[in-house]
């Protein structure tokens, strides 16, 4: 249990609040402009991200919503924003630890702090260790008044004396009510795609196992495909890992009202994984009701796990006692 702490009230300017959400402690960050909600209990997620000017929520929530307590990463998963370290993608091991899902620091409770509430700033410091792996990731999260950016500073550090590999990433999920069919992506100029190996969906891909240059991708008939525009429901499951990306990489996605631009350091993270699931998956744990994106910046690929990330020599990795900083921002954006 958290020590009980008398925190001045205030209900202008930055703010922060902290409270118990599905059992856990959570804790919001406010401004006049954004309310972005963390579930500290587990993960970290980001389960709010509402730009309150439109009342519109950008994360994105399953038809079953959060279960913090379902056991494995898929079982619980609501949507909205994880963090996932040390292992990306499916079941996989690696130095004689094995990882299920997106294991393992989306399913950990997180040490939470304020360690700065002010009426122009506010900033939560998060921190976890790896229970698998002698890792730990200290995370500041800030919001400044009359801001629409959320800004994320980290700090991963290898508390062993042997090298540690391991894929780290941002599952950030992203659809209705914030994204409609006809929505776009705008990336840099220069990206290059790489196709996931195999289909997501038994009976159709949408794009052709081969590289290309964003936006335009082949499809398995010939023709070409724009992934930069959001199809309707229908359309078939896809991923792609999009490389090649500036040193402060970047995306932005949306329709005529909001969109959201999320920077970050390549360096850390040069691949950003374009998960498509437009209601094709008829098995679990979709079962067709779903139609939604996920862009996710990661510092490996592919989604087989941190095994495969090794083999093809894009796991990272951090020498004995060494540290890694990654910074991250994610900015609502508005027209009129």
């Amino acid at each position: 249990m958290r020590a009980a702490v008398h925190r001045r009230q205030r209900n202008w300017g930055a703010r922060v609040r902290e409270f118990e959400w599905l059992g856990l402690p959570a804790v919001t960050l406010e401004n006049e402009l954004l309310r972005v909600g963390l579930l500290a209990g587990k993960g970290s997620d980001v389960f709010e991200l509402l730009y309150k000017p439109l009342d519109v929520d950008l994360v994105w929530l399953t038809s079953g919503g959060f279960r913090p307590h379902a056991g494995g990463f898929v079982d619980g998963y609501g949507g909205g924003w994880q963090e996932i370290l040390p292992n990306g993608g499916g079941p996989s091991g690696h130095a004689g630890a094995s990882f299920g899902q997106h294991e393992e620091v989306s399913l950990l409770p997180w040490d939470y702090e304020i360690v700065e509430d002010a009426a122009e700033q506010v900033t939560l410091r998060l921190s976890v260790a790896c229970a698998k792996v002698p890792l730990r990731l200290v995370k500041h999260v800030r919001l400044a008044a009359r801001s629409a950016r959320l800004e994320l500073e980290e700090t991963l550090a290898n508390e062993s004396n042997v090298p540690v590999r391991m894929m780290w990433g941002h599952h950030i999920a992203l659809g209705a009510p914030f994204l409609r069919p006809g929505a776009r992506i705008a990336l840099p100029d220069g990206v290059e795609g790489i196709p996931h190996p195999e289909a997501l969906n038994e009976d159709r891909r949408r794009v052709a196992d081969e590289r290309f240059r964003w936006p335009q991708a082949s499809s398995p008939d010939g023709g070409d495909v724009d992934l930069s525009v959001l199809p309707p429901p229908g359309a078939p499951s896809e991923l792609v890992y999009l490389t090649a990306f500036p040193a402060r990489a970047w995306y932005e996605v949306g329709g005529d009202q909001v969109g959201l631009r999320v920077e970050w350091d390549r360096e850390v993270m040069p691949y950003l994984w374009f998960w498509q699931e437009f209601g094709r998956t008829a098995g679990y744990p979709w079962y067709g009701r779903h139609w939604n994106i996920g862009l996710e910046p990661f510092s490996s690929y592919p989604t087989y796990g941190l095994a495969e990330a090794v083999a093809n020599g894009s796991a990272l990795e951090l020498g004995p006692n060494e540290e890694r900083s990654f910074s991250l921002s994610a900015e609502v954006l508005a027209s009129g």
